[in-house]
This record gives C-alpha cells, structure tokens and sequence, in this order.
C-alpha cells in the first residue's frame, strides 16, 4: 500500500527587508550632506577631519573614506581666515582712525563752544559733520557768512592728512524759494555744497580735491519735522561726511568665527 505523503507546512513568506538597503544609503547620503555643510561654516580644521575620520570608521569599516576631503583644505581655510581677519583689521583700523578725528572735532567744538551749531556722529557710512545753515549762510543764500572762518579751517585740518573720500550735501527745508539766481530748494542747497566745499579746499593746500565731491538734496532728506520753525532750522544744514573705504559684512563675520 502506497504511504500517504505528508502535508508540508504551508510555506510562511517572511516580511521583506529590501527596504533597509536604499533606507541606510538614504540615511548615509544625509549625514555626508550635513558634514560637508557643517565642513563650510567652520573654520577649525582639526576637528571637521577628526569628525570625518569618526564617520568614515563607523561608515566603511576601514575601507575608502566616503568623507575624505570633507573638511575644509588647509589652504582655503588659510585663505578665508586671512582675507575675514585682514578685512575686519582693516575696518577697525579705519573706525579708530575717524573715532580720533571726531575727537578732535568734538574738542575744538566745545572749546569753541560751537554745539548748537555741529554737531558729529559715527555712521555705518563714515564719520558725519552736521553744520547748520545759521553757521555759514545767510538765510536764501549760498555766500559763506564770515563765521564760516571758525568752522572751515578746523575742518579743513583734521581732513587734509586723512585718505578717505569727502561728501558734501547741502540740505533745505521745505519752504519753496523762487529767486533770480535760486529758482528752486535744488540750486540753493546744491551751490551752498559746492561753496562750502571750495572753501574748504582753499584752506589747506595738502588736501586733494579729487577725494571731494558735492551735491544738493534740496528738501528731501530731513532729519526733522518741517512743520514746526526749530525742525526746519535743524533741516536747513550742510553735511560733510568722511566716507568709509572698507565695508565688512559684520554678521557673516561673526557667523564664520
């Protein structure tokens, strides 16, 4: 009699683990990305290649390094250094270079006592001189009154052995003016800077006229309200402003230290 063949167990499929491949190398493709994002924002160059040499054992099992060359070249760190340092240096060379004019400037203005005509502030664009228009001008008019003497020459002094470029702005307020030789708010405020400007250029023969420039904003650039007499005295004014040379993104600064 023929023997009854046994039933196998039907067959169990076990439950696929195809996935955990493309997962790990999804996983190891991220971490690579956030190294290599983590190499560019740092600049210690030490601890990036002892990090990427921590990974690369864990990762290749002592195999080729996924990760070499991850951390920043002992070159390009060199030179972002350099260049970030050598611009910051210089930037604070040239802040303290006009801190010490202003200090100067803020001395003879008081010893002058000439406050409640210039005044003088630090900007992210240079060293400001406000000058009000009652120190140098007749009201309607661009001819330097003869008080101008205590004002030009001191400014003149402090100017002639630094490098930096000068602006001078002339400054209205907004009371229309409508003479034979002032049609407009525009030609006055633009020939009280250029007459300011000459005077000061004929007040020390070592300052080189080609770092000046002048312009007039007529009464468009109001540090006041016009609506009142005090706003538009503080409106009606020429600014000499010592330009910066060196600009530094200082937040990106802080960010690569």
């Amino acid at each position: 009699m023929a023997r009854k063949k046994k039933k196998s167990a039907p067959h169990e499929e076990e439950a696929s683990e195809a996935w955990l491949l493309p997962y790990s190398d999804l996983m190891t493709l991220l971490l690579a990305l956030f190294i290599c994002l983590f190499a560019i924002s740092q600049t210690d160059e030490t601890k990036m290649t002892q990090m990427a040499q921590a990974f690369s054992s864990a990762f290749n099992m002592g195999g080729p390094s996924f990760f070499e060359g991850a951390g920043p070249s002992s070159n390009s760190s060199r030179d972002m250094l350099s260049s970030e340092d050598g611009g910051m240096e210089d930037y604070l060379a040239e802040n303290s270079q006009m801190e010490a004019v202003k200090r100067q400037l803020d001395e003879y203005i008081e010893q002058n006592e000439l406050n409640e005509e210039i005044t003088t502030a630090m900007t992210e664009d240079g060293l400001m001189i406000r000058i009000k228009e009652n120190a140098l001008f007749p009201s309607g008019s661009a001819d330097l009154m003869p008080s101008a003497q205590r004002i030009g020459p001191a400014i003149a002094g402090l100017i002639a052995p630094i490098p930096q470029r000068i602006l001078i702005t002339g400054h209205t307020d907004n009371v229309p003016i409508n003479s034979p030789r002032y049609p407009s708010n525009w030609e006055l405020s633009s020939a009280r800077a250029i007459n300011f400007m000459k005077f000061i250029l004929a007040q020390d023969n070592r300052i080189n006229p080609s770092r000046f420039s002048a312009m007039g904003r007529s009464e468009y650039r109001p540090i006041a309200d016009n609506s009142t007499p005090a706003g538009q005295a503080q409106n009606r004014r020429v600014e000499v402003l010592i330009e910066r040379s060196v600009h530094v993104d200082k937040s990106e600064y802080q960010v690569a230290r």
